[in-house]
């Protein structure tokens, strides 16, 4: 007989995949919003990964519920559980991975990403941002907006101090939400690597309740002594 308390911790790391699947999907949904600086720093592919990552926690969740109410001398669903979530694992990886790896070279990658964005976009960012250009005034500055609204000015600015351009407050926001979601993902992987381990042991516990019953059976039901 699998024990209450093995029970209740396997119930309990269920219910962070099932949180975790619902983290991923509704952020995903929510940062697709109009947002000049999160649409900078978060691609439709990124968003996109994020949300095929939340179904397929949810999935694998409801997956989980349907393996654990099977009776004791059926593990087939908890044996196939185990490999959604290894397959669970490997999408946080790569998912995880890669955003660490983005963030490795974040003012060369926002650089490109600075030159490829539109003027409007850069106007946006300026007045947003209090800055002018982005490695300088000279680094594809656009005159226009509130802030950076006369070539005098963008002329006048100090190329030395970096604070009057915009490569500073990117890179910023865009660490600090980098790291917050890769962090996450991984902390992902150990809610999938716990619940694997759990539902090892009561696949174990659940297959020697099963013999120990049969045992039992052939000795005419009087257990052990």
């Amino acid at each position: 007989m699998v024990s209450k308390k093995l029970m209740g911790v396997w119930a309990f790391l269920d219910f962070c995949l099932l949180a975790a699947g619902i983290v991923a999907l509704v952020l995903s949904i929510v940062w697709r919003k109009t947002d000049v600086m999160m649409n900078m720093v978060l691609s439709n592919a990124d968003l996109t990964a994020g949300t095929v990552l939340g179904i397929v926690l949810l999935i694998t969740f409801a997956l989980s519920i349907g393996a654990i109410v099977q009776p004791n001398h059926v593990t087939i669903g908890l044996v196939i559980l185990n490999w959604a979530l290894i397959a669970d694992a490997l999408g946080i990886v790569v998912i995880g991975t890669f955003v660490w790896f983005f963030t490795l070279r974040e003012r060369a990658n926002f650089h490109d990403l600075w030159l490829q964005a539109s003027d409007q976009t850069r106007i946006t960012l300026q007045d947003k941002l209090s800055c002018c250009g982005y490695f300088s005034s000279l680094d594809k500055a656009v005159i226009g907006g509130t802030h950076c609204a006369s070539v005098e000015f963008v002329q006048s600015l100090n190329l030395t101090q970096e604070a009057n351009f915009c490569v500073s407050p990117i890179t910023k926001f865009a660490d600090t939400t980098l790291n917050n979601i890769f962090t996450t993902v991984y902390g992902f992987m150990a809610v999938v690597i716990c619940l694997f381990l759990a539902s090892l042991c009561v696949i174990k516990k659940r297959q020697e309740a099963e013999r120990f019953k049969k045992i039992d059976a052939k000795r005419g039901g009087r257990g052990f002594v």
